[in-house]
């Protein structure tokens, strides 16, 4: 409850912010100029780019399950299912953490998630794949990893920048279109603002263009916050296991069965796609990392 508190107010500060920026350099006169209210677009932004990222957050859980097919142990049916919810509730309680769902997926590739919308409302998921191919004190770091992700509040946080920066992009989307397609008119009918197809198009093309910029800012969180997840498996079940799973992560060849929705949360990203759009860093700079950080 805290974090979504701090994400529905540093939003805000976000709004006056930039509210008080538009003021000092006139934006917001040249706006009304062109007939476009700074204030409705303002909110219209905050509601479009916040509110979409916080209905993500409220419905994540629900996606993970639907996209993955997960089935949440809810009586264990075996010694395995036994161990994985005796294993994750240990880390939840070490970490200070109400006690996760803990879900089962089927998938060839190892690999694991956690989401939520709150540290005490989270699931934590693994395939198949990652039980089959790993052994328990591998697997044991592996659920440190996710269960670290949901004690810093990674969901939470990864949101709150998707919002803020969502609402950027639809901001200054519609300002520089207006920009763009009053010169275009050639000034004509400057007192009336941007509503017509040409508008819409390049409204279109601004929100792709701003949106890859702001994907390679969450991008760049989203591995950084890798390092402390790893960094957090390894204190909770030892450094030797967590780079032991890396490693093991390192040879598995089969392709990232995870849907879209939830890779960023995976145990093991997408290194295919450039580096400034990777969710996860490379495997060998994470071992690396691990090594030498201090537990």
């Amino acid at each position: 409850m805290l974090r979504v508190m701090l994400f529905i107010a540093t939003n805000l500060a976000i709004m006056l912010l930039l509210s008080i920026v538009v003021k000092i350099t006139g934006i917001d006169a040249w706006t009304a100029r062109h007939g476009m209210n700074f204030g409705g677009l303002l909110i219209l932004s905050a509601v479009m780019g916040m509110g979409g990222s916080f209905i993500s957050l409220a419905i994540s859980k629900w996606m993970a399950k639907r996209s993955t097919g997960a089935r949440v142990i809810t009586q264990p049916q075996n010694e395995v299912e036994r161990w994985l919810l005796t294993t994750v509730q240990q880390h939840a309680e070490k970490a200070g953490i109400g006690m996760p769902e803990v879900a089962i997926y089927g998938a060839p590739d190892m690999n694991a998630f956690a989401t939520g919308m709150s540290k005490n409302h989270a699931l934590v998921a693994v395939s198949s794949g990652l039980l089959q191919g790993m052994s328990r004190t591998e697997i044991d770091a592996v659920l440190g990893h996710e269960i670290t992700h949901v004690a810093n509040g990674d969901m939470v946080t990864l949101t709150l920048i998707q919002g803020v920066l969502n609402t950027f992009v639809i901001f200054f989307a519609r300002i520089l279109a207006n920009v763009i397609d009053s010169a275009l008119r050639g000034n004509r009918d400057s007192n009336e603002g941007g509503g017509g197809f040409v508008y819409f198009i390049i409204v279109m093309v601004l929100q792709m263009v701003l949106g890859v910029f702001a994907s390679i800012i969450v991008m760049w969180f989203s591995r950084w916050r890798e390092f402390r997840a790893d960094a957090g498996g390894a204190r909770l079940a030892g450094r030797d296991s967590m780079i032991a799973a890396l490693q093991r992560l390192s040879g598995n060849q089969t392709e990232n069965s995870l849907p879209k929705e939830v890779q960023a949360f995976g145990i093991s990203g997408d290194g295919k796609v450039a580096r400034l759009f990777m969710s996860h860093p490379p495997l060998a700079e994470r071992i690396a990392a691990l090594r030498q950080v201090a537990l």
